[in-house]
């Protein structure tokens, strides 16, 4: 953070540096040490200038993920489990799937209200395991501006995504990405919504089965009193490295994941039909627990 006492001793670094170098100047006839003086200070306060704005802009990109809410939660699960490949998927062992886990990154929170998608990251997940191996991570122009305060939290700045790709040829490669997979995500309907305010633009539909790993942990730690992404790492030995990075996340939340698929069978959830209806019934609580601040 930028402080006036880094500025004044910055300039001060500066100031001293330049004056050594006038020190060594020659005083002689013919020339003028009062003007070279005055040279030195307006350049020793120019440095100062352009030294505070490059920290400011630095200091806007630093990220103290500690410091950082999580994403407000979208009820609208309507958004979730739609019908393709339901009938047969549902009956199917939760480990003999395969998976999509992903996470967006975006201009802010209110994509009703112009925000867009700016990074994409997502991983599979196969036979219960993490696979390293079916990675997806792009970034996308969004055609405005990103506010100061997202970039804060993502570090992803105007002219990182200038020149990339916009939103339609990027939502299709994530869509041949998926496939016909289970999609996977946290606080899912989130980056759902996102996904589905593009289809009429994008021609590309999301009729995915989509599962969410916040709803998950509600299932299995339902005395957690926190249920932030951080403490749902933890409590499933997961080291969240790239914090508020769209391939970050994702590979996060695709470790919790399977995490996640070993323990459910001790509480009777082996199936993905029995899994989505676990999810269904903590939608309810999860909001009961919001209501009542539990």
């Amino acid at each position: 953070m930028v402080t006036w006492a880094s500025l004044a001793w910055t300039s001060a670094a500066i100031l001293l540096v330049l004056l050594i170098a006038y020190a060594q100047l020659p005083i002689g006839e013919g020339s003028y040490p009062s003007f070279a003086l005055a040279v030195v200070v307006v350049l020793g306060v120019l440095g100062a200038i352009g030294w505070w704005f490059l920290h400011s802009e630095l200091a806007a990109r630093e990220v103290d993920s500690r410091a950082l809410p999580d994403r407000p939660e979208f009820y609208d699960y309507g958004l979730l489990n739609l019908p393709r490949h339901g009938a047969e998927l549902g009956g199917k062992n939760i480990t003999d799937i395969a998976y999509t886990v992903f996470d967006t990154e975006t201009t802010g929170l209110r994509p009703s209200d112009g925000d867009e998608i700016i990074s994409i990251g997502a991983i599979g997940v196969r036979d219960g395991n993490v696979a390293s191996d079916l990675l997806f991570d792009v970034l996308i122009d969004p055609g405005r501006p990103i506010p100061k305060a997202s970039i804060r939290i993502h570090g992803i700045s105007d002219d990182m995504v200038t020149g990339q790709p916009a939103i339609g040829p990027r939502i299709k490669e994530f869509h041949a990405f998926a496939g016909d997979t289970v999609l996977v995500a946290h606080s899912a309907p989130f980056d759902m919504t996102f996904l589905k305010l593009k289809e009429a633009e994008t021609g590309v539909s999301f009729d995915h089965l989509v599962l969410d790993t916040l709803l998950i942990s509600v299932f299995l730690d339902r005395d957690a009193k926190d249920q932030s992404f951080e403490a749902i790492a933890r409590r499933h030995g997961v080291q969240i490295e790239g914090r508020h990075s769209a391939i970050g996340d994702a590979v996060a939340t695709a470790e919790i994941f399977a995490a996640m698929l070993k323990r459910l069978p001790a509480r009777g959830v082996t199936t993905l039909d029995q899994l989505i209806r676990a999810c269904e019934e903590m939608t309810a609580v999860r909001k009961l627990q919001e209501q009542y601040g539990a």
